[in-house]
């Protein structure tokens, strides 16, 4: 549960472009139907596509389930280490990442996103079709509102 603080939700990826980018748009989404406050970015542990739009499958499956995504790639940075109330790792190899370059300071909350439903990782889809895009979207649905169950105490029924 949060103690009053804003929300302030990082999610992250490899590169920023299919998992971390979905999320963060599945979860503003999803948050604002809710009728929650949540301020909600997204970026990679790597550089590789810095400057880049979402993955064409990415906004495809989005734009297919009315969920407006608008982001450009960027890598995960110190300052978001106290920017952010909850970083959110798409997968344990994120995570280690993420806690490798994690300075003593830091404030938020660090967790493998799939910790608050099922501990399963949010699987990479980019050299998949676009059944795996699809997949992934349904992934951050359920990823979303368990996130939101528990950290508002307010379940969706």
């Amino acid at each position: 549960m949060t103690t009053g603080k804003p929300l302030r939700v990082l999610v992250v990826c490899l590169g920023n472009i299919c998992r971390s980018p979905m999320g963060e748009a599945v979860l503003k989404h999803i948050a604002s139907q809710r009728g929650i406050d949540i301020a909600v970015d997204s970026c990679g542990t790597a550089g590789y596509h810095v400057g880049e739009d979402p993955d064409s499958r990415t906004v495809e499956v989005c734009k297919k389930n009315n969920v407006p995504i608008s982001h450009q790639a960027r890598q995960l940075s110190v300052s978001d280490f106290k920017d952010f109330t909850h970083i959110l790792a798409s997968d344990a190899s994120n995570l280690g990442d993420i806690d490798r370059r994690k300075p003593a300071n830091t404030t938020a909350d660090i967790r493998l996103w799939g910790s608050y439903l099922d501990g399963k990782p949010i699987p990479d889809p980019y050299y998949g079709g676009k059944d795996g895009f699809n997949k992934v979207y349904q992934q951050c649905v359920a990823l979303s509102n368990a996130f939101l169950d528990e950290v508002t105490g307010n379940r969706t029924v």
